[in-house]
């Protein structure tokens, strides 16, 4: 499903058919910013996006935002735990009706109760993933460092990065743009009715491409690997002030202007 004319065809549907019932579901909710470092990149190298995580659904607004708003061409790959996606039948239907089987490379090993025989499958599944993101012009890659789902109720907390993307990183030098994202649920149909029922603003905030130079000349070493997963979680975090500000002065703003006509 991701590799050559197969993969063209459901690139195909992901843009036409995908991204037009996502946008229709969320348009009145979304709001978008810094798109211009995405456009600033360079199309002949692969995107490694790395955002935050709260919802199910982040990813497909960003890829929806990318499909509608940038021009270029692209091919989008977003790993995955497979246990879901893979291994049961939901997450198959998930799989083709939201992502057009874009949930790719998965990995079974990690995760509760860890698949033991699954981790030779999962160091494939990490050169796959070290492939697309070293070379490819178009290749745009989400990645979630923190490696779960944050289920706090503080769209401004984190979870701690995890190594792994800081090795990614160090082996496929690839352009790397952070991305914060909030505003999203779990719940779907809640999601979908929140559109037309003033619901939360989805805010999505791009940021500038890091500069990871000072990093790729070092060793390979997990410290190594912790320091790059860890720069990676600040910018995000610096996003999410940036959205506190504006979404907190916001609401003030509106808070008072309603206060202004009670009076």
């Amino acid at each position: 499903m991701n590799q050559g004319r197969t993969k063209r065809f459901w690139t195909w549907c992901q843009r036409r058919i995908g991204a037009t019932w996502i946008h229709l579901a969320t348009y009145h909710l979304m709001r978008v910013y810094g798109l211009e470092h995405i456009e600033a990149a360079s199309r002949e190298r692969p995107i490694l996006l790395v955002a935050n995580h709260r919802s199910f659904f982040d990813m497909y607004c960003v890829s929806t935002i990318l499909f509608r708003r940038t021009g270029w061409p692209k091919v989008l790959f977003f790993p995955v735990r497979g246990r879901f996606f893979y291994d049961s039948l939901l997450g198959l239907q998930v799989n083709m009706l939201m992502g057009w089987w874009s949930m790719y490379p998965p990995f079974f090993a990690g995760g509760e109760n860890p698949l033991v025989d699954k981790r030779e499958f999962d160091k494939y599944s990490m050169r796959l993933l070290t492939e697309l993101c070293r070379d490819g012009a178009g290749n745009v890659v989400g990645f979630h460092p923190e490696g779960t789902r944050n289920r706090s109720h503080d769209p401004y907390s984190y979870l701690r990065a995890q190594p792994g993307v800081g090795k990614l990183i160090k082996d496929a030098a690839p352009q790397v743009i952070p991305v914060f994202i909030a505003g999203l649920g779990n719940n779907l149909p809640r999601q979908v009715v929140g559109n037309w029922t003033n619901g939360e603003p989805i805010r999505v905030r791009f940021g500038a491409q890091l500069d990871l130079a000072p990093y790729l000349s070092k060793k390979d070493h997990v410290r190594t690997y912790k320091e790059i997963a860890d720069l990676v979680m600040t910018r995000i975090a610096e996003l999410g002030e940036e959205d506190r500000s504006a979404y907190t002065l916001k609401e003030s703003g509106v808070m008072s202007l309603e206060s202004g006509v009670r009076r």
